[in-house]
């Protein structure tokens, strides 16, 4: 099978819903995602990209639209936990960092799990410190080893590194899928990934 890969960055609520479909289509296929950790801000520095929310500002109806099509989304999939972060954008620097120190702890999943519910599904100022150690915390970590390593150069290189290489294969924001060398864009492609994935096998 080839390899399927999940690119993405807390900051995204589209990542998130994304995320909630994910066991979905593991179920109906058989891959296991693997879960790429990278820097939103970072990818949009290096593709001269911005968020869909500037990118629509003073469209008429097109901000109306897509906040229609991440209904539609919701309903399809029965997504009873999803609250608007008040807080977005969120910068998410402090808390993609933890997400390569939880891969080198061994609690990566887990941690996927709980830093995307305390920024969409009971929503919280996760680029506050102390509001992200809280929350840490309240998910059972070790909240001050694990900000403590995010500072860790290695930590830091690891991160940057995953952003460089999604960039070069083609992302340009979150959620970006890859089956193999195929890219998708977006929870509204992940039909075609589905597709995608069973036809590699």
């Amino acid at each position: 099978m080839a390899k399927v890969e999940f690119h993405f960055d807390f900051g995204s609520p589209n990542a998130y819903l994304a995320h909630l479909v994910v066991p979905q289509i593991e179920r109906r296929t058989g891959a296991k995602f693997e879960y790429v950790p990278i820097l939103l801000g970072g990818v949009f520095k290096m593709t001269n990209n911005r968020s869909p929310a500037e990118k629509m500002a003073g469209i008429k109806n097109r901000l109306q639209y897509e906040q229609l099509e991440m209904q539609r989304f919701i309903r399809r999939h029965g997504i009873k936990q999803f609250t608007w972060n008040p807080f977005f954008p969120v910068n998410t620097l402090l808390v993609m960092r933890g997400a390569i120190v939880a891969q080198l702890a061994g609690v990566f999943p887990r941690y996927v799990d709980e830093v995307f519910r305390h920024m969409w599904a009971e929503p919280k100022d996760m680029d506050d410190p102390e509001v992200v150690r809280a929350a840490l915390e309240e998910s059972g970590f070790d909240a001050d080893a694990l900000l403590t390593r995010t500072q860790e150069q290695v930590v830091k290189d690891r991160l940057l590194q995953n952003t460089e290489a999604s960039v070069a294969r083609g992302t340009f924001g979150s959620p970006t899928f890859f089956v193999g060398s195929e890219i998708f864009f977006g929870k509204d492609r992940l039909p075609d990934f589905e597709e995608e994935i069973v036809r590699a096998k």
